[in-house]
């Protein structure tokens, strides 16, 4: 069962990135931007350390993300009144549409996913999901020990 369960949600999730994929291309963006958006979004004003960490990529990477949206005029980049060397970032008002036919495809996307299923079992669903998701932030992370050779 173990093996089936973790199987069958990893497919579920591959196979929503790549539908969702599809669809975000129809409005010129990909997946990776409309996660970076969505997680601006949430928390404008973030340095570009503190929304990697968030999205749990390297900061190398963001800032190629945060460049690409800077020159699609989706994100803009401010000095932080605090700190003169960091920046935060900031949505501009071109990205609103753009996040918002993006949140449209998702909705569409999860009414065609759980189609057939009943408002009860869904928030069974959602209730088990975040359970697992609790349980898994909640483990200890494993410990390594080192052995003393010699």
């Amino acid at each position: 069962m173990t093996d089936s369960l973790g199987f069958l949600i990893s497919d579920v999730s591959r196979l929503m990135r790549r539908r969702f994929d599809e669809r975000a291309r129809q409005v010129g963006a990909t997946r990776a931007q409309w996660r970076t958006l969505t997680t601006l979004s949430r928390n404008e004003g973030l340095n570009q350390g503190a929304l990697a960490d968030l999205l749990e990529v390297e900061p190398i990477t963001l800032c190629r993300m945060i460049d690409r949206l800077e020159e699609s005029g989706l994100v803009e980049r401010r000095r932080d009144p605090a700190d003169r060397r960091a920046w935060q970032l900031f949505l501009t008002e071109k990205s609103k549409p753009m996040l918002d036919d993006l949140r449209g495809m998702a909705e569409d996307l999860f009414d065609q996913v759980l189609h057939g299923i009943s408002e009860p079992d869904r928030a069974v669903l959602g209730k088990s999901l975040q359970r697992m998701r609790a349980n898994l932030l909640n483990l200890p992370s494993p410990r390594t020990t080192e052995t003393a050779h010699g």
